[in-house]
């Protein structure tokens, strides 16, 4: 098994820092899923440096979209293309070693985003079904289906991101196509729905908006989160830019450009999106007249562009070639250092991994 260098450098980081209480705690190390490597990739938080494959090629992952931490720690992916290679696959949440192939069949066709639920189940959006399946969040059990498309506007159209708010209710962005023998046919808006879970009844919550003007004239709901800042509701857009919406009321409240190679239409279109644990904003993109190379863009709280040193615009990771046609990007959670009293004792005792928390992710009019 290839040894997981990303990881062990971090807890190493951490085993240091908590004999010097001036050390800050570590940062969170940000995952991305490569569509065309097959692979999870990791990039340091703060200066963006390449830090290894999480998950390498060969363990299984096909076209792998959406990574989520779930309650015991492990990573989840979807993964697959089929209806018979359709699938989540579990990996170690510390070393990517793959656990098991966790949820899979009863028609999931195409998963792209999910969402684990306040009721004990996973939640995972089958795209090529136009359907919200639920797995048991433990066993992986397929539980029901808890969302329909009925091939009607204002429906379950080509389900993609879910994310389930502070409110409780799940919300999922759709990509306003009907599936028909497994081919998408964009025949309606992109929105976001917001479900009840008591009842199953769902609504749109936000109607397709113009077009940013950096696109080519369409509008493709990816990506959903949450700024812990002011709780508003971002939402990616495969076209190009990020809306953000009140959750409460649902109005768009502004709009930001992921434009990153400056042509007009842009040339590279946008994955999903995630907040750091720093509050800044990331998602990912790529550039589909170089050979689908991927970047990493970064935004302050406020949706203000954020380059790292020596990067114009949002650039934080710019045209890397570990990046190849990147959709889905997560954090690690941040490795805490120990109180100055602990260090000690912590360092005899050889220090034990810490303990890994929930975390957060959250695809596209896109190829799939």
């Amino acid at each position: 098994m290839k040894k997981n260098h990303f990881l062990s450098g971090i807890f190493g980081v951490a085993a240091i820092a908590s004999v010097n209480s001036s050390l800050p705690s570590a940062e969170a190390a940000i995952l991305v899923s490569n569509t065309r490597g097959n692979n999870i990739v990791s990039f340091d938080e703060v200066t963006g440096n390449f830090l290894g494959e999480f998950i390498t090629a060969d363990r299984g992952l096909i076209d792998p979209d959406t990574i989520v931490y779930g309650p015991d720690g492990n990573v989840y992916v979807s993964s697959g293309t089929t209806l018979e290679n359709s699938a989540i696959l579990r990996f170690n949440g510390q070393t990517g070693a793959f656990i098991d192939r966790f949820a899979s069949g009863n028609g999931l066709y195409r998963p792209y985003g999910m969402a684990f639920g306040p009721d004990g189940n996973l939640y995972v959006s089958s795209f090529l079904s136009d359907e919200i399946l639920r797995y048991d969040s433990k066993t992986g059990e397929f539980v029901d289906v808890f969302a329909r498309g009925t091939g009607t506007a204002d429906g379950l159209n080509g389900p993609n991101g879910l994310l389930f708010g502070s409110d409780g209710f799940l919300y999922a962005t759709t990509q306003g196509s009907v599936a028909e023998n497994g081919v998408p046919n964009y025949r309606f808006e992109s929105q976001v729905l917001r479900y009840n879970l008591a009842t199953g009844e769902g609504q749109v919550f936000a109607r397709q908006p113009e077009p940013s003007p950096d696109s080519f004239g369409f509008v493709s709901f990816l990506g959903l989160a949450i700024n812990p800042q002011d709780g508003d509701l971002y939402v990616s857009d495969y076209a190009n830019g990020i809306r953000r919406y009140d959750l409460l009321t649902g109005i768009l409240e502004g709009a930001i450009s992921t434009n990153y190679t400056g042509t007009q239409p842009s040339n590279n279109f946008i994955g999903s999106l995630a907040f750091g644990s720093d509050g800044n904003l990331f998602t990912v993109g790529f550039d589909f007249t170089q050979n689908n190379i991927g970047s990493i863009l970064r935004y302050d709280s406020t949706g203000l562009p954020l380059p790292l040193s020596g990067y114009s615009g949002a650039l934080f990771v710019a045209n890397s070639d570990r990046l190849q046609r990147p959709i889905g990007i997560a954090f690690t959670p941040p490795v805490d250092v120990p109180e100055p009293g602990m260090a000690w004792g912590l360092l005899l005792a050889a220090i034990a991994p810490v303990g890994l928390r929930t975390a957060r992710s959250l695809h596209r009019k896109r190829s799939i």
